[in-house]
């Protein structure tokens, strides 16, 4: 199996609902992204590449339109956790990227998220 994966960044703000109001993340808040793409295939194209890294810029462009200085509340139909945020952006390019195997989301350096679809249910 051949895997390879792509960083992306953006900035962000948030607040995450149904947590006590002591919480720190239940009031308005930010970060400094970093969403992973991960790409696996058993096989190379005729190229030797899993994908073309130059053929990923839509994800930039939509990370960077949908997301980029947005405050997330208000382009998410769910509550804005990095776990769902990594779901959406997973869906939204899987069928665009048929290797696409994992969506990471990264909130901090030592803070992570990563949607693994489980295809046996």
């Amino acid at each position: 199996m051949y895997t390879i994966s792509k960083e992306f960044h953006f900035s962000a703000s948030h607040i995450l609902e149904g947590l006590p109001v002591e919480h720190p993340c239940s009031r308005l808040h930010g970060h400094n992204y970093i969403v992973r793409a991960e790409f696996s295939a058993t096989k190379l194209n005729a190229i030797g590449f899993v994908v073309d890294y130059r053929d990923l810029e839509p994800i930039k462009k939509y990370l960077d339109e949908q997301f980029d200085h947005r405050h997330l509340n208000d382009r998410m139909s769910c509550n804005p956790t990095a776990e769902n945020m990594a779901k959406l952006i997973f869906n939204t390019f899987k069928q665009q990227f048929p290797t696409l195997s994992a969506i990471e989301v990264s909130e901090t350096p030592k803070t992570n998220a990563r949607y693994t679809p489980d295809y046996d249910s």
